[in-house]
């Protein structure tokens, strides 16, 4: 397997995160990437530096005026008096201001609450640069998925939180919709996406919500008691040709590798059942039981008999890299669910 990333990644460094009204550290730092790069040397996978993306390849996905927000935020806070090094938003529209015609106006301050959906992605300088060289890497993938193999996309900043004009949860640009979005440009007439990190992948389902030809399933933790909390659940299944398109799987706390491979298998008989000719998986090691948050317990024996089981699907493959925060564990999960998808079931 061929696995793609870009240096730039680097460059997005966030301080700010706020949790449970608290300012903590940001936990989606440059160390993530660094981890999952000596995974892939453990399975003797040597990373190529995925080709950088053009803005307008980003359009397949995104709205204009939200990625001219990402590209100058950085530059247009950085201008305000007394700013902090961190566009970071303190007001955001809310339903009523919506239904009353609001709009983002000019002004930063205003306009990073219009086009972030909570406090999670401060933009500082290098932001922009990294989501471009994240998106770059899943559009590799994808061109190799498209030949008929597989490959796995090293994407940081993350991306499944990231709706096509809104970033939230530590994602800006939603890198596993651009490698779903490239197939079926590229000819699969259907494509699913079996999302297995630990929270809903709320952005991917705005994307394709409406979407009859991608199929979007995603095995999280309840969204009742964890991020993004207001969607997520199970009666959320895609409106007009996406009917029934949508399929979430949401889990108890503390499920562990049995109930959460019985949901990953749900996932793939729906894929099955699809007529899937590509297939994107969304991946996350935040499932893991030596996690921060923990919502999950996955085991490293649960990650190799998840990739052995997606990879049972002998489908071309695009692995674009979602969450997973304990930066000491990262790589060696990696490692073990690639090996585990060299040996499908």
């Amino acid at each position: 397997m061929r696995a793609f990333h870009h240096p730039d990644q680097a460059r997005h460094d966030p301080r700010f995160f706020l949790m449970r009204g608290a300012v903590r550290p940001n936990y989606e730092v440059p160390a993530r990437a660094a981890s999952l790069l000596a995974g892939l040397g453990e399975v003797g996978i040597a990373a190529e530096m995925a080709p950088l993306p053009d803005a307008e390849d980003l359009l397949a996905v995104h709205a204009r005026d939200y990625l001219d927000f990402l590209a100058g935020a950085a530059r247009d806070w950085a201008a305000l008096p007394d700013a902090g090094p961190e566009a970071v938003p303190n007001v955001h529209a809310s339903p009523e201001m919506l239904a009353q015609g609001a709009r983002p106006g000019i002004n930063v301050i205003g306009r990073v609450g219009w086009f972030t959906a909570d406090n999670a992605c401060p933009i500082g300088p290098g932001t922009w640069e990294a989501c471009l060289a994240a998106a770059g890497a899943a559009l590799a993938a994808a061109a190799e998925a498209a030949a008929g193999r597989g490959a796995y996309a090293l994407c940081r900043p993350p991306g499944h939180h990231a709706y096509a004009a809104r970033a939230g949860g530590h994602c800006y640009i939603n890198n596993a919709a651009l490698a779903a979005r490239a197939l079926r440009r590229a000819g699969a007439s259907r494509v699913a996406m079996i999302d297995i990190d630990s929270h809903h992948g709320n952005g991917t389902q705005g994307v394709f919500w409406g979407d009859g030809d991608v199929l979007t399933v995603s095995v999280h933790a309840d969204p009742t008691w964890y991020y993004p909390w207001y969607v997520g659940h199970a009666d959320e299944r895609g409106a007009g040709a996406g009917e029934g398109r949508n399929v979430n799987l949401p889990l108890p706390f503390g499920s562990g590798d049995g109930p959460w491979l019985d949901a990953i298998r749900h996932g793939i008989e729906a894929a099955r059942s699809f007529g899937a000719e590509a297939l994107v998986v969304p991946l996350g090691f935040d499932a893991s039981e030596r996690e921060p948050l923990a919502a999950l317990k996955v085991t490293p024996d649960g990650f190799a008999r998840a990739g052995a089981a997606l990879a049972g699907l002998r489908l071309p493959t695009a692995i674009t890299q979602e969450g997973g925060y304990n930066v000491d564990l990262l790589g060696a999960l990696l490692a073990r669910f690639l090996t585990g998808w060299g040996d499908p079931a």
